[in-house]
C-alpha cells in the first residue's frame, strides 16, 4: 500500500538548501517519482560543507536546478521539475499547488512559510514543515481541518530593543553591536540622508546663526585620517559628554566614560600617517581588510581598546580609499570582511565606554550576522522524519501523524520527540477565520501605516485589498491607472478622513488574492500609547496563544504573541523568534518510558526552527550562544 502511494504520488518541495537537499536525495531513493522543487536561491561557497548535492563548480548555480541534475545522476528515471524562482511569485497560485498531493517545505523564513501555509490551506493539501538550527530540529504536518495549520500557534513578534537602549543606555554587547551597525555604519557608509541620534552637533554650532555643518560629511579639503578622526571623537567623544549632561539618566546607572582617539592613539596621531601599512595590497574589493592591513590575523582574539581603535580607523581610511564606489550605497553584510571589523571595533569601542566586555570578531559577526552553524546530520535527521510523515500522509494515516522534535540531549534515553499534533486553534484567524482587534489611533495614524505595519508586516499579505464594508480602500498589485493615484492618496491620509472613515468599531476586510486569504480587523479606536513599548502606536491581538510564559508555564504570554510592541530598532536576534511547547495540550505518544516533565525542561529548546545558518542571537553573558530557535 505505502509504496503505491509513493509511487502514484505528485510531491512539491519547496527550498533546496540544508533540508532541501537530503530530502530530494531521500524522496528519490524511498521510489518518489514525480518531485517538483521551488528555489531562490544561487549556491554559495558557504553551502558546501553541508548541501551534499553541490560542488565547488556549481558556485553561483541554481540550487533547483543543480540539485535535480545531482539525483537524476543515481535516479535517472524520476521526474524533477527544477523551478528557479519565488515560491511568492504569481505563477505559484492556489491552482498550481491544487495538482500536488503534498507539499514539503524545507524553508528559513517566516514569511515563506506562512504564505505556503495559506495557499495549502486554499487548495486543501497538507503541509508538512520542518525546520533545524544547529542540533535541534522538528518536523510538524498540517492537514486542513484534521490538524492546526502552521500558524494556529502565534508567532511572537520579533525581538526588539528601545531606542533610547541602542543610543544612550546600553547595558549589553549586542546593544552595541546593533547601535554600530543599524546606526553608525548605515550613517557612514548608507544612504547620508538618513536621520538619526547620531546627528547631535556641538553646543556651539547650535547656538550658531549660520548653517550647521554635518560631522558626518567629508569636506573636500579633509584627509581620511582628519575624517575618522572627527568621527570617532564625535560618536565616542562627544555624544557621550553629552548624554552625560542629563544627570537623571544616571542617578541608577553607571555612568559612561567618553573615549577620544588622542587618549587612545596619541604616540600614533602625532604621526602624519600612524603606523599602518598603506602599501598593503588587496586581490580585489572584497578582500580589502583592515586586520590584514595591520598584521592581525586571529579573529577569535579579543582586541585591546587600541587596537579596536585602530581597526575602526584603518576600516573606515579603507571603505573611502578601496570602496569608495560603494559608499553611500552600502547596507551590512555578515559576508562582508571590512564591514564586520569595522562594526566590531566600533561595537567594541562603545562597549568600553559603557563598562560592557569587549568580544572577538569571531564573536561579534555571529551577533551581527545572527549565525548559528548549522549540522549536517541534524539535516538529514529531520529529512527522513519528513519522509516518514508524507508516506502517512499519502496514506491518509491520521492517527499516525506525529509532530516529531530532534533534540540535543537525550531524554530517557530518546533524542526523537514524537508527540501528537494540535487539533485546529478555532480561534486561528489564518484557518478558522476570526477577527482579530487592532487597538490604534484613528485621528493619527494613516492607513499607509495600517498597510506597511499590520497588514504585510504582521499578517504576512503581499497584495492586499482593503475594504470598509463595500468601499474599497485600496488595493496592491494589477490595478487600473486611474485607480493608482486614488489609492496613493488613501495611503497619505488619516484613517478616519479616508473617503470611508476608519473610527472606533470600524471591521475592515482584509485580502490577499494571491493566497486566496481573508481576514477581518475589528478597529479599536485608543488616543496614547507608549512610546518605548508600544512605538508603531497600535496593539494587534486576537487568536487564543497557546505560548507558555516564562516565568510561569501555565499562565499565557502577554498580548497573545501578536502585539506590535517591541522597539523602532531591531535586535540582532532573528526576525521570527517562535515559542513552541511540545508538551503543553500535544499528548505524547504511547512509548516505554515516555519522557513527562522532563519534556518540559527542553521547551526552551524546542522553540524552532530554521535551516540554514543565518539565524540565532544570544542574551546574557554570551560565554557561549543561548540558542533561540525561530519558526
Amino acid at each position: 500500500m505505502a509504496s503505491e502511494a509513493i509511487k502514484g504520488a505528485k510531491v512539491l518541495m519547496v527550498g533546496a538548501g540544508g533540508i532541501g537537499c537530503e530530502l530530494l536525495k531521500t524522496l528519490a531513493l524511498s521510489g518518489f517519482r514525480d518531485i517538483h522543487i521551488i528555489d531562490m536561491d544561487t549556491i554559495e561557497v558557504s553551502n558546501l560543507n553541508r548541501q551534499f548535492l553541490f560542488r565547488q563548480s556549481h558556485v553561483g548555480q541554481s540550487k533547483a536546478k543543480v540539485a535535480r541534475d545531482a539525483v537524476l545522476k543515481f535516479r535517472p528515471h524520476i521526474n524533477i521539475q527544477p523551478y528557479h524562482a519565488n515560491v511568492k511569485d504569481p505563477e505559484f497560485n492556489v491552482d498550481f499547488f491544487k495538482q500536488f498531493n503534498v507539499v514539503l517545505n524545507g524553508l528559513d523564513n517566516l514569511d515563506a512559510r506562512r504564505h505556503v501555509n495559506r495557499l495549502c490551506l486554499a487548495a486543501d493539501v497538507p503541509l508538512v514543515e520542518s525546520g533545524t538550527t544547529g542540533f535541534l530540529g522538528q518536523v510538524t504536518v498540517h492537514v486542513k481541518g484534521k490538524t492546526e495549520c502552521y500558524e494556529c500557534q502565534p508567532k511572537p513578534a520579533p525581538k526588539t530593543y528601545p531606542v533610547c537602549t541602542i543610543t544612550s543606555t546600553p547595558s549589553k554587547f549586542v546593544h552595541c553591536i546593533v547601535w554600530a551597525k543599524d546606526l553608525l555604519f548605515a550613517k557612514l557608509f548608507g544612504d547620508k540622508n538618513q536621520d538619526n541620534d547620531l546627528n547631535v552637533r556641538s553646543s556651539d554650532a547650535a547656538s550658531s546663526s549660520e548653517n550647521v555643518e554635518d560631522v558626518f560629511v567629508r569636506r573636500n579639503d579633509e584627509d581620511i585620517e582628519q575624517y575618522g578622526k572627527k568621527i570617532f571623537d564625535h560618536v565616542f567623544g562627544y555624544n557621550i559628554e553629552l548624554a552625560l549632561s542629563n544627570e537623571e539618566t544616571w542617578k541608577n546607572r553607571n555612568r559612561p566614560k567618553p573615549i577620544y582617539s588622542k587618549d587612545i592613539l596619541s604616540d600614533e596621531l602625532a604621526q602624519p600617517n600612524g603606523n599602518v601599512d598603506k602599501k598593503c595590497a588587496f586581490d580585489d574589493e572584497f578582500s580589502v581588510s583592515a586586520m590584514k592591513s595591520l598584521g592581525m590575523k586571529n579573529p577569535q582574539d579579543i582586541w585591546s581598546l587600541k587596537e579596536n581603535s585602530r581597526i575602526f580607523l584603518e576600516a573606515l581610511r579603507l571603505f573611502f580609499t578601496h570602496r569608495g564606489k560603494d559608499v553611500g550605497n552600502l547596507t551590512f553584510d555578515k559576508d562582508d570582511q571590512l564591514a564586520v571589523e569595522f562594526v566590531t571595533a566600533a561595537a567594541n569601542i562603545r562597549a568600553a565606554s559603557f563598562g560592557i566586555p569587549p568580544y572577538s570578531l569571531f564573536e561579534a559577526k555571529g551577533i551581527a550576522g545572527n549565525i548559528v552553524h548549522a549540522v549536517a546530520t541534524t539535516n538529514a535527521v529531520i529529512a527522513g522524519l519528513i519522509v516518514i510523515e508524507t508516506i502517512k500522509v499519502l496514506q491518509n494515516d491520521i492517527k499516525s501523524y506525529r509532530m516529531t522534535y530532534c533534540l540535543e540531549h537525550p531524554s530517557r534515553k530518546m533524542l526523537l520527540m514524537p508527540v501528537e499534533p494540535f487539533e485546529p486553534n478555532k480561534s486561528c484567524y489564518v484557518c478558522s477565520e476570526t477577527p482579530l482587534s487592532l487597538e490604534i489611533n484613528t485621528k493619527r495614524a494613516k492607513l499607509k501605516d495600517f498597510v506597511e505595519k499590520i497588514v504585510k508586516a504582521k499578517l504576512g499579505m503581499n497584495l492586499p485589498l482593503i475594504m470598509n464594508s463595500s468601499n474599497l480602500l485600496y488595493e496592491a498589485g494589477d490595478v487600473e491607472d486611474d485607480m493608482v493615484a486614488i489609492y496613493s492618496a488613501n495611503l497619505e491620509k488619516v484613517l478616519a478622513e479616508l473617503p470611508s472613515p476608519v473610527t472606533g468599531g470600524t471591521m475592515l476586510t482584509v485580502e490577499d488574492m494571491q493566497q486566496e486569504f481573508v481576514c477581518n480587523v475589528n478597529i479599536k479606536h485608543r488616543e496614547e500609547f507608549d512610546e518605548e513599548k508600544e512605538p508603531d502606536s497600535m496593539v494587534l491581538s486576537g487568536w487564543t496563544q497557546h505560548v507558555s510564559a516564562p516565568e510561569n508555564k501555565d499562565k499565557p504570554a502577554a498580548n497573545n504573541g501578536a502585539s506590535t510592541s517591541g522597539a523602532s530598532v531591531p535586535a540582532v536576534e532573528s526576525d521570527e523568534i517562535s515559542i513552541v511547547s511540545p508538551t503543553k495540550k500535544r499528548k505524547l505518544t504511547n512509548v516505554p518510558n515516555a519522557p513527562g516533565n522532563e519534556a518540559r525542561n527542553h521547551q526552551d529548546e524546542l522553540q524552532v526552527i530554521d535551516d540554514e545558518d543565518d539565524l540565532v542571537m544570544l542574551e546574557g553573558n554570551m560565554e557561549g550562544f543561548k540558542k533561540r530557535k525561530l519558526s
